[in-house]
């Protein structure tokens, strides 16, 4: 009987060793090209934020890329537009290949956004370079079903990772982010190879480089502030709710409102650069990484936030294109920056964990948010990041900027009967009602 185990599980390390020899070749490669294109994209992405705010004339010009994208996705990008959406739904309903023209498509539309004013991210933009580069080898090698799955995970995970700097984060958040409440362990060894691949690759082409942050004064842990961050962590989730609904409100009202679907950027720009215009700023356009910087040290406007909200939802429910992350950090750390004023903790601890609690209640991604925030800030910090994002993440209810979500652990026993609907199915439930 020894014998037998012996041998059985000898077979079994055998297709271990060959899962990993096959995956770290194909991560290998997904990491090679994720990571490169990462790179590009941070360098292209920094010249345009950089001619926008010498050339601020620009701005004006706004409408003009706005049609350019809208055109653009209507007449070559349909299959493509669904965007971070579209990944998703294809590792729960496989259709086809992700197309390849969503890399390209994206990579201009959002360096187009930036260079005359929109306010987006590059989260977006990194994930679908990813997941479309990395379904590619699904035809290459002719995956299986099932490691179609793990590649788009992997695509995921090597656009993340190296578009942030943070491989943890970005291999777990991949695991996280394609159902609510489950990880998929299956995939968890290749997630974690293309990151630390795609993260390593762009490094090192050096042609750009990660924000750094820094938590300078963390509180004592007591019970004391442990409710405090709970609290904070209500504040995070509820914000991190009101900044979801009002993208997909934006995004609802300019498609009943404007039935031609290139004018809807168009006419968004335009009310875009008048808005900035008249008020005679850019802090809420663009990435908004020196806001952010600033929640860190100084005192802010109590305003910020949801003005950084309102920009973001709007600009991206009018069809522009590129991440919300970033400006999900925005939000989070200036809406912890003036949480100083009531709850006693340290101003760049708040501002921390509103960096990345905003971010896990609008993914649904608590763990990597965790994670992030270790990786950004720093263990000592840890413990309240971690109290923050998963009380965000409860309270930020079954919404997210991923509409494809499916739940699969509800957050709520009252909840179940939405158990296995995506997140649009849930919506429509809910309105019928």
């Amino acid at each position: 009987m020894d014998k037998i185990k012996k041998i059985f599980l000898s077979f079994e390390q055998n297709l271990s060793l060959l899962f990993l020899l096959k995956w770290t070749f194909i991560c290998l490669l997904i990491g090679v090209l994720a990571g490169s294109a990462s790179a590009v994209f941070l360098w292209t992405l920094e010249w345009a934020t950089n001619y926008r705010e010498a050339n601020l004339w620009i701005i004006a010009l706004l409408p003009i890329s706005g049609l350019i994208i809208g055109l653009s996705y209507h007449y070559y990008g349909q299959s493509v537009v669904k965007g971070n959406n579209l990944l998703i739904e294809e590792f729960h309903s496989p259709k086809k290949i992700i197309p390849f023209k969503m890399a390209p498509l994206v990579f201009i539309g959002t360096i187009l956004t930036h260079l005359f004013g929109g306010s987006a991210g590059r989260e977006g933009t990194a994930v679908q370079v990813g997941g479309a580069i990395a379904d590619q080898f699904t035809k290459i090698f002719k995956l299986s079903a099932f490691d179609r799955k793990i590649v788009l995970i992997t695509g995921i995970s090597a656009g993340f990772a190296s578009v942030f700097g943070t491989p943890l984060a970005g291999a777990i958040f991949a695991l996280e982010v394609m159902i609510i409440g489950r990880v998929r362990f299956e995939a968890i060894v290749p997630s974690f190879l293309a990151a630390v691949f795609a993260n390593y690759f762009c490094d090192v082409w050096q042609i750009s480089h990660h924000t750094h942050y820094n938590i300078s004064t963390v509180s004592d842990l007591t019970p004391t502030t442990i409710l405090w961050s709970l609290l904070a962590g209500i504040i995070f989730g509820l914000v991190s709710m009101l900044f979801s609904k009002s993208t997909h409100f934006w995004g609802t009202l300019f498609k009943k409102s404007i039935k031609y679907a290139p004018l809807r950027p168009l006419i968004g720009g335009a009310i875009l650069a008048v808005v900035v215009y008249l008020m005679g700023t850019t802090k809420y356009i663009g990435l908004g990484v020196p806001t952010i910087v600033d929640a860190f040290y100084i005192n802010l406007n109590s305003y910020d936030f949801i003005l950084k909200l309102l920009f973001t939802s709007f600009t991206l429910g009018a069809g522009f294109k590129g991440g919300e992350v970033t400006p999900l950090f925005f939000i989070g750390a200036t809406l912890g920056n003036i949480l100083v004023w009531f709850i006693p903790m340290p101003m760049p601890l708040l501002a921390g964990m509103g960096f990345v609690a905003v971010f896990a209640g609008a993914t649904n991604t608590p763990i990597a948010c965790t994670i992030m925030g270790i990786e950004l800030f720093g263990i000592e910090s840890g413990i309240f990041i971690a109290l923050a994002c998963t009380t965000s993440y409860l309270f930020s209810g079954h919404s997210s900027i991923y509409s494809a979500q499916i739940i699969g652990s509800p957050k709520d026993k009252f909840f179940m009967k939405e158990k296995g609907l995506t997140l649009t199915e849930v919506y429509n439930k809910r309105n019928k009602k």
